[in-house]
């Protein structure tokens, strides 16, 4: 059996974003999600008729069809699903690595570390936007990256 979609583990912002990116890039797309979804973004995948489970994952269904894995972050590397993608040799990328893929001629701007994230982000971000650099901010604040994405900026995240 020829395998055939991108596999998006978890169906938060995160994940949903990142259905989004894949869905605008042409490719076949399957959410799944080990709890409920929330309503928010159960409206959005179906709007956008991306195909989901939620309460689950049908292990089989996702390993037998799985060209790509993207992981949101809230997944344990040691979630035994994801040790048997790993396993089976089947890439699995995280949603910043997954966007970070779209984005041609621009950069990124990580902020990492334990305290004052949010608020280095939020300066950098309104010393840009002054400059008039057209400049979008995600992951811990706003949205997911992958969304930010799809509208093509440059990027703190």
């Amino acid at each position: 059996m020829k395998k055939k979609f991108i596999i998006v583990l978890g169906g938060g912002e995160s994940g949903v974003g990142a259905a989004l990116l894949a869905k605008k890039n042409g490719f076949k797309i399957f959410l799944s999600d080990s709890g409920m979804i929330l309503n928010k973004y159960r409206k959005i995948l179906i709007e956008n008729k991306i195909p989901f489970e939620e309460k689950g994952h049908t292990d089989n269904m996702i390993i037998q069809n799985a060209i790509k894995v993207i992981k949101s972050p809230g997944i344990s590397r040691n979630n035994p699903l994801i040790k048997k993608i790993n396993f089976l040799g089947i890439p699995i990328q995280s949603e910043l690595e997954f966007g970070k893929n779209f984005l041609k001629n621009s950069y990124v701007i990580g902020i990492t570390g334990s305290n004052g994230k949010t608020t280095t982000c939020s300066i950098i971000y309104k010393i840009l936007k002054k400059k008039g650099i057209n400049v979008g901010i995600a992951g811990n604040i706003g949205h997911s990256f992958s969304k930010e994405v799809i509208k093509k900026k440059t990027f703190i995240y």
